[in-house]
Order: C-alpha cells, then sequence, then structure tokens
C-alpha cells in the first residue's frame, strides 16, 4: 500500500494517461507484426498469375508467377492484351509448361482489324507439375516484354531468358498474318504426305497432364487472302496429339529440320514466283544455313529445276517431293508454311525480320555467279557507255515502238539490247546484271530488278490506271534494294485504249469505275488489253534523267 502511494504520487495524471496510449500503441504494434509474418499461412492457396508470350518465330510459355502485380489485363476496347510491367529482381518459377497449340493473332485482312484469340479456350491450366520439374528462373527485367503493333500484324512477343532450362519442351507457335499462316514447333514433328498431316507430339503427356489434341489447317503459300491462288494449294493438316498411341509410326528420321511449302498458286510467274515463294522462303530457312529439309507440295518438280541454284545455297539436301511420299518422315523441328508478316511485294522488312533485301540480293549475286555488285558510274569527259536493257512484251502491255524507242536511247549514248524476258533464271540473271538501267512496261518482267547492281537504275512505263500496282510491286521494292527508281506514266494518246474506246468513255474517263467492278474487270481491261506506243520527245527526258543518276 505504501509502494502504491508512493507511484501514484509519482506520476502527473497526464503522464499516466501517456503510459497508457503508448502502452496501447505497443501492443497493436506486436499484433501487426505477428500477421505480417504469419499472413502467407492465412487463408486459401494463392491464384496462379499467368504470362502469355506470342509472337513470330518466339516460343509459348506459361510461368507461375508469385506476384500479383503481374497482371494480364484484357482492354475490350481495342482487344489487346497489355502486361504491366515487370520489376527488377523479381522472382519467378517456371511451374507450368502448357499445351499452347491454338491460334494467336488472326489478322482480319478484309477490315484490317487484329482479333485476339479466345484465350480462355486456347490456353488450358495446367497443374500436377512435379516439384522436381521446377526451375527458378530470376531477374526478370522490364525489357523481357514488348509490345510490338504495326498496320499488318499485333503480336504480343515476350523474349525469354537465356536460362530456361533446356529441358523444357516448348509447344508449336502458330501464326496467321495479313500474308501468310504458318505453324513453328522446336519439337519433334511427323509428317505424313499421303494424308497431308504434320503430328506434333505433345510434351503434356509426359507429365501425366491430361488434356485435349489440338489442330489447325495451314495452306504453304504467302498470298493469303487470294482466293484465287488459294483454292489451289493443298490443305495441311497440323495436329499437336498428347496420346502416343495416336501418333504414326516413323519410317524415315532425319537430323535436320523441315520446312513444308507449295509451289501451287500464281507459280510460274515471275513475279509471284519470287514474291511468294522465294524471299518467304528466304525468310523462313536463313537461320537453318542450309542445314534443312525443304518438302514442297503440289507437284514442284519443274519448280525446282528453275531455282535449283538458289535452293542449293539454302539447304544443302536434296528437296522431297512430300506428296509423292509413301514414308512418315520424322524430324528434330520444323516450319510448316512460309514466314510473310506483311502486304508489301517482293521486300523484306528487316523490323521484322534478321534479313534485308541487300542479304537477299547478295544471296542471288553468290548463286548465279554474278559478278557485278555496283552501277557504273558516269564521271565528267568519260566516253564510258551505260548498258540499257530494254524488256521487251509479245502480247499485252508490249511496246509498239521499241525499236525507235532503242535508236533514241543509243543517240543519247546508250548500249542497248531489247529482249524478252526468259525461263532460263541463269541466263536472264546474268543478262540483267551486266547492265545499268533496265526499263519495262509495268509487268512480271521488271521483277529482274533483283540482279541488277546496286545503284542501277529502274524506269518503270506505268500504264493507265495502273498507278497503284506500279508502286506497291516494283517502286517500293526497288528503293528497299538501293537502285534509284524512275517511272514514266502514259498519256491516254499512247495507249491502245484509245483506239477501242471513245474518248468519252469511262474506261478512259474514269478509271476507279472500273476498279470498283473487281479485280478482274479492272485485269481485263488495263492489263490483258493495253499496249504502249511512247512519246520519244516525253520520254527523251526520262533517258536524259537516267545518266544524270548513274553520274552522282
Amino acid at each position: 500500500m505504501k509502494y502504491d502511494s508512493i507511484l501514484a504520487r509519482s506520476f502527473s495524471r497526464y503522464e499516466q494517461k501517456k503510459f497508457r496510449y503508448g502502452a496501447l500503441f505497443g501492443c497493436l504494434l506486436v499484433i501487426l507484426s505477428f500477421c505480417t509474418v504469419f499472413k502467407p499461412y492465412f487463408g486459401p492457396l494463392p491464384v496462379l498469375n499467368l504470362r502469355v508470350s506470342m509472337g513470330a518465330g518466339l516460343k509459348m510459355l506459361m510461368v507461375k508467377d508469385t506476384r500479383s502485380s503481374n497482371k494480364i489485363i484484357r482492354d475490350t476496347s481495342s482487344s489487346k492484351y497489355i502486361h504491366e510491367n515487370i520489376s527488377h529482381n523479381s522472382r519467378h518459377v517456371v511451374d507450368e509448361i502448357t499445351n499452347i497449340t491454338s491460334q494467336h493473332i488472326v489478322k482480319n485482312a478484309s477490315s484490317s482489324r487484329n482479333i485476339v484469340g479466345d484465350v480462355s479456350k486456347s490456353l488450358p491450366l495446367v497443374d500436377g507439375i512435379s516439384n522436381s520439374s521446377q526451375q527458378t528462373v530470376k531477374n526478370i527485367t522490364n525489357s523481357s516484354h514488348q509490345l510490338v503493333k504495326d498496320n499488318d500484324n499485333f503480336q504480343h512477343i515476350a523474349k525469354l531468358p537465356e536460362f530456361v532450362p533446356k529441358e523444357v519442351v516448348l509447344e508449336p507457335v502458330c501464326n496467321f498474318t495479313i500474308r501468310s499462316d504458318f505453324c513453328e514447333t522446336n519439337h519433334d514433328i511427323l509428317i505424313d504426305g499421303s494424308s497431308a498431316s504434320v503430328f506434333i507430339p505433345s510434351s503434356t503427356h509426359q507429365t501425366g497432364i491430361s488434356s485435349q489434341n489440338s489442330s489447325w489447317i495451314i495452306r504453304p503459300y504467302a498470298r493469303k487472302g487470294d482466293e484465287a491462288a488459294m483454292n489451289s494449294v493443298r490443305k495441311w493438316s497440323v495436329k499437336s496429339v498428347i496420346d502416343p498411341q495416336q501418333l504414326p509410326q516413323c519410317t524415315k528420321n532425319h537430323s535436320v529440320p523441315a520446312i513444308i511449302f507449295s509451289n501451287a498458286g500464281y507459280a510460274g510467274n515471275h513475279f509471284h514466283d519470287f514474291t511468294d515463294i522465294v524471299i518467304p522462303l528466304y525468310m523462313s530457312s536463313r537461320q537453318f544455313n542450309g542445314e534443312v529439309q525443304f518438302l514442297i507440295t503440289d507437284n514442284g518438280y519443274w519448280w525446282i529445276e528453275k531455282f535449283r541454284k538458289l535452293l542449293k545455297k539454302l539447304s544443302r539436301y536434296d528437296i522431297i517431293d512430300i506428296d509423292k511420299e509413301t514414308d512418315v518422315h520424322c524430324f528434330p523441328r520444323g516450319i510448316i508454311g512460309l514466314k510473310r508478316y506483311d502486304g508489301r511485294e517482293l521486300t523484306i522488312d528487316p523490323s521484322k525480320s534478321s534479313q534485308s533485301m541487300k542479304d537477299f540480293r547478295e544471296l542471288l549475286r553468290s548463286s548465279y555467279s554474278l559478278p557485278r555488285a555496283a552501277a557504273i558510274k558516269i564521271k565528267d569527259g568519260e566516253k564510258k557507255k551505260p548498258r540499257l536493257l530494254i524488256i521487251s512484251r509479245k502480247r499485252t502491255r508490249s511496246f509498239t515502238n521499241a525499236g525507235k524507242i532503242a535508236q533514241m536511247a543509243r543517240r543519247l549514248g546508250y548500249k542497248v539490247i531489247v529482249v524478252e524476258a526468259t525461263m532460263n533464271v541463269q541466263k536472264f540473271a546474268e543478262l540483267v546484271n551486266s547492265c545499268d538501267v533496265l526499263l519495262g512496261v509495268h509487268g512480271a518482267g521488271l521483277t529482274n530488278i533483283v540482279f541488277l547492281p546496286e545503284n542501277a537504275v529502274v524506269i518503270q512505263v506505268v500504264p493507265l490506271a495502273t498507278e497503284w500496282l506500279s508502286r506497291f510491286y516494283f517502286e517500293e521494292p526497288s528503293m528497299a534494294m538501293n537502285l534509284s527508281y524512275l517511272e514514266y506514266k502514259v498519256r491516254a494518246e499512247e495507249s491502245s485504249l484509245i483506239q477501242q474506246y471513245p474518248l468519252d468513255h469511262q474506261v478512259l474517263k474514269d478509271p476507279s469505275s472500273i476498279r470498283k467492278q473487281g479485280w478482274e474487270a479492272f485485269k481485263s481491261v488495263y492489263l490483258d488489253k493495253q499496249n504502249i506506243q511512247l512519246d520519244l520527245k516525253r520520254f527523251r527526258g526520262t533517258l536524259l534523267k537516267a545518266r544524270e543518276l548513274l553520274a552522282r
């Protein structure tokens, strides 16, 4: 009692109140610390946050993220998936590899809208992975995710870290772009030419996970959207198979990757041979440095002969005509279809590919032993004559006064060659490479600009109503090839159409009205009925301009 009275006198009322508040605060602090430490053990198991990686040539991986900040957000207004940034030094556990083998990005060419596939259907959740299969992945930085958007494709690209374990089996990636569909896998593939089927064993059966098989239809020709071309292309079924018993038995084994492509469509037309097959095949196969097996479908031997020298540079192996094979061919990996990411013609966009048109043209020079890398440069006082190649045509869009054009060019200091393009690629490539200026009416013969030396001049004569075709098919590709480009637009009086239609006819006065009637109506008039008689006085200035360009 004495002690209590002494203690009461030692503290004022204010000091006693402070002491009570301090004690209460201390208790709350202890409780808060206790909850923080033991929070992970309370409540249900954490929900998995999944990252989906999609993109041309990149493999798809589903990764467990223990942090709730890495979320996939659905933007319904723009149909995009956007990843929130992942902070530095975050830890992620590679916990689940899913059977992601369905369509990622669907390009609606008719409306030019990008539609993201139904992820809820294409990305089944996977569980039941044993602890022994888990690998820790550290330090995924903000730069590991990129959102790439352009006018032709929408792709969500994830750069996989180099330390993802090699034993992780990645499922096939199927890409659907404006001009081609193709599936690519690092997994084993089995190819049955008799049924036009490709089987890809799924990795999920190795972990005892039950799921459903997936399949796609691929037409391996890079001119998607053109029904006239695609209707003749054989359909290939690409199947991801979980049950090994559903796989055919391998009868021929190969140690290199495979690429399946078609030579149907518009093959045989020199322009389409290059823009629809050769260049996409180059883009698809160059990564293998010749260690790749080509499988051609749709009766391809005649096409192989035409491009044999070039094909040997891309692959060290004889091409297999897969349609005639009865064996089941097995490969360690493969690509079904050809890579072509946009709608541009006769060119390679280096922003979407590790190759460029410069690389491709160097390959052509090597394949056909073309000696000239650069065109002649005319210096003041020199009497050197640049070589002018005039590509003639016998049927449609031909020069009706080719002889007079050649005479005028010779008077202006050119050495002139007039010739029609041939199917002998080697001989014609050598001829084109020897020239400094190439002149021709819009048509497949101008495709031979790929063999010109750098800084050479291309002169495209543009028939009535074909400005838009001429620009996309040859003007833009010329610039990508480091060639100088000139065009000569034909006037009505230089076109043979003036002899077939009255001056007030819509064919001459309003070509857009014919174009609105459809491609066949447009083609039948402006491409199939039109020949050209150049106005020599007017055209003279174009030839002089070409000489000026060679003097730069």
